[in-house]
């Protein structure tokens, strides 16, 4: 086979992919896969059936990162034969480019192959490191573009597949796929999923473990390790009054079922988005409900990312935003307007924040530059809070019930497509500002999208509940009650979270008098305990030294461990400790969180 010269990162339809879209389109992808869990590998094969782009192309290519293929087949009509295939050099983010000879008229293509056990989209758990404690746990994580340390494939949100396909596991353990899963199967050992509407790559999802599955209403239910499954049905119990309040919003939900998949505590999110199968942490489980906004997000995407979805990665503020917004839309329907503002403030903050800390001008903007870098780079807060306070901007000027069915139109027009930044502005000027001219200007929508300082005249939220907590806060620090005696009842983990991260410098025996009043070094609620656990780092507190790397061993979620690392990686000294902490707990992470957080340290030295 000849060398084939691949384009470069800048002439590429999308950056983040060496797939060859303009001469082939993957239209559906069929896997075979052996799970086994002794090498920590997946073996068999991926069959995609594609659409010829360029009838005269000879030449298919694909995405992958640390697959061993042992043989490529390729043909039309049901009938395959070898064909000639190479694997380009490692690029560390992009992985290397399976390039596969294409005979005339080809349109099938079938890899075999085998994943390796650093594969960074999945993470392979001992008994030991689940809840149970009895069977081992495998789980993938596909986004941004980790399907293709798994998966040979077009690894490109602008590229939507349908897909099907057989797992064969160790008997006594289920599989659940992002796909019409069936909780009443058999333990046979063998699997059968259908994914029968076109999706991107980064939602192909697999899990494979000794699950339980506990219905919360006649679309929703709860797939989880057997001793946690009761607990994650009683915290969710109102999925399906969220599924049908989005429903109200922004239209028909078009994906069948709608489940929750409760992962260890080594999953590096709080949630992943999965269509009818949503992957979520275990930090989530607070006991009282009040973390299940993570539910309303990641079923928001229903709409915001699975059925519109973000063509490049650059365009992500069209998942994030968008879902964020549709969030505390949700929340505000489900548990009242108090609740949606605590976290539209939590979100405000955390955007300020980033922002003064975020070096890169086009970093803080809606259109990030992406290209030559790992688009999960492009995976801040920016895209979501800045995102979600632009709609709310909207909202502002245009009203709520003219932003609601703006986004219902927006979803329903574009359903099943993926779509840039500019074809978003195209129909913002179509269906808003040229039906109502004057209420929106170029200047202000350029402002938004594209200038690194958030706009004069940005719509910042504000809680009463939080103002509450103000008054409690500032009582404690002017000695004028002591900590033991404040106002708290029925605060939310928000509240207290708010209350945490709005504490002045303290000295030791400030925070002993805190953690004697509400023992935070001993809470469950593991929100409440990173927020806790940053302040003590923060102000050295060498009593919180033991409750710190014992947090850090037990969560994996990145959301909670990455600001413990960042704050002890500020001195020499902590950036020794914190290197220690790592290599202690490094296999616990999963290998995005890993990555995550030998970048910070490197960066930190």
């Amino acid at each position: 086979m000849s060398t084939i010269a691949l384009p470069e990162a800048a002439q590429r339809s999308d950056p983040h992919s060496y797939a060859n879209t303009q001469d082939f389109r993957t239209r559906d992808l069929a896997l075979d896969l052996d799970v086994d869990f002794e090498h920590r590998v997946l073996r068999g094969t991926a069959e995609l059936t594609l659409e010829r782009v360029n009838p005269k192309a000879d030449t298919l290519v694909l995405d992958t990162r640390d697959l061993d293929v042992g043989a490529v087949e390729a043909g039309h009509d049901g009938t395959l034969a070898k064909t000639a295939f190479k694997l380009a050099p490692h690029d560390p983010v992009l992985g290397s480019a399976l390039v596969i000879h294409m005979p005339k008229g080809a349109d099938r293509v079938r890899v075999h192959y085998a994943t390796q056990p650093q594969a960074s989209g999945l993470q392979w758990l001992t008994p030991a490191q689940t809840a149970g404690q009895k069977h081992p746990l495998l789980f993938s994580q596909s986004q941004a573009i980790h399907a293709r340390s798994w998966i040979p494939l077009q690894d490109t949100p602008q590229v939507r597949q349908t897909y099907s396909a057989h797992i064969t596991t160790p008997k006594n353990l289920r599989a659940v796929m992002s796909a019409d899963n069936d909780p009443q199967a058999p333990l046979s050992g063998a699997y059968r999923f259908k994914m029968p509407q076109r999706i991107p790559s980064y939602l192909i999802a697999l899990a494979v473990g000794d699950l339980a599955f506990r219905a919360t209403g006649p679309r929703t239910g709860v797939y989880a390790d057997p001793g946690v499954v009761d607990a994650a049905a009683r915290e969710f119990e109102d999925t399906e009054k969220m599924l049908e309040r989005c429903e109200a919003l922004y239209g028909p939900y078009r994906w069948g079922r709608y489940d929750l998949l409760i992962l260890p505590p080594s999953f590096p999110y709080g949630g992943m988005e999965n269509p009818r199968l949503t992957f979520a942490s275990p930090t989530v489980i607070a006991g009282d409900k009040s973390l299940v906004s993570l539910v309303a997000h990641e079923m928001a995407h229903s709409w915001s990312g699975n059925l519109v979805t973000n063509a490049t990665w650059a365009d992500i503020w069209l998942n994030e935003g968008f879902t964020e917004h549709a969030t505390f839309r949700i929340v505000e329907e489900v548990y009242g307007r108090d609740a949606a503002q605590q976290e539209r403030v939590l979100s405000a903050r955390r955007l300020q924040a980033e922002l003064a800390e975020t070096a890169r001008d086009d970093d803080k903007t809606l259109t990030p530059d992406l290209v030559g870098r790992d688009p999960d780079d492009g995976l801040s807060g920016v895209p979501y809070a800045r995102g979600s306070l632009f709609l709310d901007y909207l909202e502002a000027k245009f009203s709520r019930p003219v932003i609601d069915g703006f986004l219902n139109g927006w979803f329903n027009s574009h359903a099943f497509q993926s779509v840039r930044t500019a074809d978003f502005v195209a129909y913002l000027h179509e269906q808003l500002m040229a039906q109502k001219p004057g209420l929106l200007s170029e200047a202000e929508l350029d402002a938004w999208l594209h200038q690194p300082t958030m706009p004069a005249d940005t719509v910042w939220p504000k809680s009463d509940a939080f103002d509450r907590v103000d008054v409690q806060r500032q009582a404690w620090l002017a000695g004028q009650t002591p900590a033991a005696a404040l106002d708290t009842k029925g605060w939310t983990t928000h509240q207290w979270q708010y209350f945490i991260d709005t504490l002045p410098t303290l000295s030791a025996a400030q925070l002993d008098q805190l953690d004697a009043a509400f023992g935070f070094s001993k809470t469950r609620n593991q929100i409440i305990a990173s927020h806790w656990w940053k302040q003590c780092l923060a102000n050295h507190y060498a009593k919180a030294d033991a409750g710190v790397e014992q947090y850090l061993g037990a969560v994996g979620r990145m959301l909670l461990i990455m600001p413990l690392y960042r704050e002890m990686a500020k001195t020499p000294d902590g950036l020794v400790r914190a290197k220690a902490i790592y290599a202690k707990w490094k296999d616990r992470y999963h290998p995005i969180a890993q990555d995550a957080i030998e970048k910070t340290l490197a960066r930190a030295g």
